[in-house]
Order: structure tokens, then C-alpha cells, then sequence
């Protein structure tokens, strides 16, 4: 009898789950585990329901740029199968870099042939989006947080981001360099995938297309910097929003840039001292708000990724073979 998707992508989530029972214990360790079971009594759990609204109002609009790269590759697909790729995809939130959510594109594959290499890139803009967003809503902050080494990762990823879209916006310079790949023999193989994907980067850094895309990312980690501002407003720190987004969107950057699964442990880390240094937290209350935000966010969006890949594995019997063994077009 076949594998299921989901045992197949069980090792895969083992990592990441056990990588987050490790945090939990290195943070408890780290605090006193009886004042950080406090600070979890403290917190007012009325607010639960309202962090969860605000981390699926993230994925949702998160799913809308989905869905507009799609249009922009021309990528037809019935607006609740690109629903399912992409709820589907979130189980792998927990992926280093998120890449797992590549995903998406074995669906794609198996629903209307759209080959992989097509459609993978719109993982990397999705990625690049994000970054740009985080930079954006770090900006929005950077005026009321305390000007130290932190600032520097906004301009490692500022570089970096520009430097990207310098090679990327220039076709000459792209191909030239993939037609240089192409002279090694093992690229030389999979040249024309190479080319197929930098064309759908292509079309999706364009201007109005990456504009529209990292205003929806902007829009779509907003409510998450809300929901850490939601949290803390239990621990009684000086918290004002620009504040708390500039913490949100550096330590969510920090993770990233670790290349983790799901940031995890860099972003914990991170956030918990910037909020005890900048918010005037308490260490314990740090830890616990931080904890907190991370599972109503991170961890809740694995849940819901859960759910919908159970609850269509079915349909997508071949897509747990393209996703362990490689697709082969």
C-alpha cells in the first residue's frame, strides 16, 4: 500500500516540532520556570480567540497574493484548489526558510501540469515580498526603537534584497549568468529549467506586480505585529505599536535569515530580548508573551496547514512521491 502524503512529510514535521519542544525548554530553562508559569496565569486569555483572528486575517490575505502570482504567470486554477495549495502549504511553515511550502507546486503539478519549474519561484518572490514587507514595517518603527547593532540586519537584508533585484530585473546579466551555468555539465541538463524559472521571476519582480505583492505582505504582517501588540498589553509594557512592530518584524527577519525551520530559536530569542530591552518587559513576561505570539502564529498556522492536508491527501496521491523523490518532468 502507497504512502500517504502525510506519512511522508512526518519526518519532516518531526524536526520541526522537536526543534520547538527544544526552544520551549531552553527559554524555560533560561527563566525561572515558576515565574514563567506566572506570567502565563497573568495573561489575559480573553485576548486568544482575537490573536488567532489576526493570524488567519495574515494567511488570508497571504493567500490573495498567492493567487494574484498565479494570474501573473497565468497559472489557471479554480479559486478553491489554489485555496487548498496554499492552506495545504502552511504545514510547512516549519521548513528552513519555509521552502517546504515549494508544496504548493507539486500540487500545482498534479492538477493541471503546471511544471515545477514554473511554478516554484513563486515560493522565492513570495520569500522576497515578506522580507521586503518586514524591512517596510521595521522602517515604520526604526524611529521610536533605541539605534544599536539590531539596526544593522535591516541593512544587511536591505542590501542584499537590492542586490537581488539588480540581477534579477537585468535579463541580459540573468541569462548571461545561467548561460554561463549552463557550460558545467551536471546544469547543463536542467539548463531549460533554469530558464523557465527565471522567467517566472522575471515576470513577478516587476514593478506593479512586486508593488502590489509587498503591499499585501505589508498588509498581511501588520496583524501579526498587532497580535504581539494584542499580547503585551496583558504584561503592562511600554508598548506603543511603531514599538512593537520594529520588534515583531526584526526578530521575524533574524529568524529568517537563520535559514531554521520556521526561524525557530533565532526568533524566539530575538523577540524576547528586544521586548524586555525596548518594551520595559520583564524577562519572565518576555519569554511568556513571546511564546505565546509564536503559537498563535507560527504554530497555529502549522495546525491549519494540518487540517487541510488531511483533509485532501487524498486527492493528491501523487503528490507525496514528486515531493520525496523529486519531480520528474
Amino acid at each position: 500500500m502507497p504512502k500517504s502524503l502525510l506519512s511522508r512529510l512526518k519526518n519532516k514535521l518531526v524536526i520541526g516540532l522537536a526543534l520547538g519542544g527544544l526552544v520551549f525548554i531552553g527559554l524555560s530553562l533560561y527563566s525561572d520556570f515558576n515565574k514563567l508559569l506566572e506570567s502565563f496565569r497573568s495573561f489575559h486569555w480573553a485576548f486568544a480567540p482575537l490573536l488567532l483572528v489576526l493570524s488567519f486575517s495574515n494567511y488570508i490575505i497571504r493567500f490573495f497574493k498567492w493567487d494574484y502570482y498565479l494570474k501573473v504567470l497565468k497559472i489557471h486554477l479554480p479559486k478553491r484548489d489554489s485555496a487548498v495549495c496554499f492552506f495545504t502549504g502552511l504545514v510547512m511553515t516549519i521548513s528552513p526558510g519555509k521552502m517546504g511550502e515549494v508544496l504548493k507546486s507539486y500540487f500545482l503539478k498534479q492538477l493541471n501540469g503546471t511544471p515545477f519549474s514554473v511554478s516554484a519561484p513563486i515560493v522565492v518572490a513570495e520569500r522576497l515580498t515578506d522580507f521586503l514587507a518586514l524591512v517596510i514595517l521595521c522602517a515604520g518603527g526604526i524611529f521610536v526603537a533605541t539605534f544599536s547593532r539590531e539596526v544593522w540586519a535591516i541593512v544587511i537584508v536591505v542590501i542584499f534584497i537590492a542586490s537581488f533585484l539588480i540581477v534579477i530585473g537585468s535579463r541580459k546579466l540573468s541569462l548571461g549568468i545561467i548561460s554561463l551555468m549552463e557550460r558545467w555539465g551536471p546544469i547543463a541538463k536542467i539548463g531549460h529549467k533554469l530558464r523557465a524559472a527565471y522567467e517566472s521571476t522575471y515576470a513577478m519582480v516587476r514593478f506593479r506586480h512586486l508593488l502590489v505583492a509587498t503591499l499585501l505582505s505589508v498588509a498581511a504582517w501588520f496583524c501579526e505585529c498587532c497580535g504581539l501588540y494584542v499580547t503585551l498589553l496583558s504584561f503592562q509594557g511600554n508598548s506603543g505599536i511603531l514599538l512593537v512592530t520594529f520588534i515583531y518584524a526584526l526578530s521575524t527577519m533574524a529568524g529568517a535569515i537563520t535559514m531554521l525551520p520556521g526561524g525557530l530559536g533565532a526568533t524566539e530569542v530575538s523577540m524576547a530580548a528586544l521586548i524586555a530591552k525596548m518594551a520595559d518587559v520583564a524577562k519572565n513576561d518576555a519569554i511568556a508573551a513571546t511564546l505565546i505570539i509564536r503559537a498563535a502564529t507560527l504554530w497555529f498556522a502549522v495546525l491549519v496547514g494540518a487540517v487541510v492536508l488531511i483533509a485532501s491527501q487524498k486527492r493528491f496521491e501523487k503528490v507525496g512521491e514528486y515531493f520525496e523523490e523529486g519531480l520528474k518532468e
